[in-house]
């Protein structure tokens, strides 16, 4: 196996803390960000650098100050980028329009920007390589706009749209883009959900008051019932970085719950997509 060095954004928890100790596991070299690691992320982050192959980077993933010190770093300990598994995200719950574009705009800063921002850092190395491999992690609402869910579906929306045209544009020259779609796990995340600014305008929606709370409970007894695992997140990135390159799938899901009609959907676009672009003479772009 050939030993690649794997930048992973958001490991303080969660995916990307599971993601970054597998990774480790196999041999590979893993820079793992998370912010304030002197100060609430300390402990974290020393338990995390104290795992063989892994280095702990403090990084703001929108200041691009940070981002390019810390990926400075990277290139001059390594020379190379091989893997970017942007994890790094925030959710945003409630009514649509309790949301301020100030709350829009921080979103998409975290769940869109910031990935393109590595995105773009990265992509002259890979291609110089002539290898590579971007992974997105997404979200099932990143196929599905949810009620009470719709502006992080908006942010995923937007960062699956980047994936996918990027996906076929830079597969001929070596890199791969690849999205992972999971579905609801019971992760630090999850417990971190935040809220509009704008409570004014919950009076106007008192007629379907009642459905967030069904909306939690739902996805309460899906724990249950599915007992969802989110080491099968890290699992998934695992799988990817060890497929041979240009045979990674542009989505994969990994959702026990309601993954299959997540696949279904991906199916249905796939097959339309195809027709897209050999009409558009890109045919030769989809091998």
């Amino acid at each position: 196996m050939d030993r690649k060095v794997v930048l992973i954004t958001g490991t303080n928890s969660g995916f990307g803390w599971l993601t970054a100790n597998s990774v480790a596991a196999l041999g590979h070299k893993v820079y793992a960000t998370m912010r304030d690691i002197d100060g609430k992320n300390a402990d974290k982050a020393k338990a995390l650098a104290q795992v063989q192959n892994i280095t702990v980077l403090d990084v703001s993933l929108t200041d691009e100050k940070s981002v390019s010190d810390a990926f400075d770093k990277i290139i001059s300990e390594e020379g190379r980028i091989d893997v970017l598994v942007n994890n790094a995200g925030i959710s945003m719950f409630g009514v649509a329009e309790s949301s301020t574009p100030a709350d829009l705009q921080k979103i998409m800063d975290v769940n869109v920007t910031a990935p393109w921002r590595l995105m773009k850092l990265s992509l002259p190395y890979m291609r110089k390589q002539s290898e590579g491999l971007i992974i997105n992690v997404s979200s099932g609402w990143g196929r599905f706009s949810a009620p009470f869910s719709t502006v992080y579906s908006a942010s995923k929306f937007a960062l699956e749209g980047l994936s996918e045209g990027l996906h076929y544009e830079v597969r001929p020259l070596g890199v791969d883009v690849a999205i992972i779609q999971p579905g609801a796990f019971p992760t630090e995340m999850s417990q971190k959900i935040q809220y509009g600014s704008d409570p004014s305008v919950s009076e106007g929606y008192q007629a379907i008051a009642q459905y967030p709370d069904k909306m939690f409970g739902a996805i309460g007894q899906m724990f249950e019932t599915a007992k969802p695992n989110p080491q099968d997140v890290a699992d998934a990135v695992v799988k990817l970085i060890g497929l041979p390159k240009g045979q990674r799938p542009l989505r994969t899901v990994v959702d026990p719950s309601t993954g299959e009609i997540i696949k279904d959907a991906n199916d249905a676009v796939k097959a339309e997509y195809t027709k897209v672009l050999t009409a558009f003479g890109m045919k030769d772009l989809l091998v």
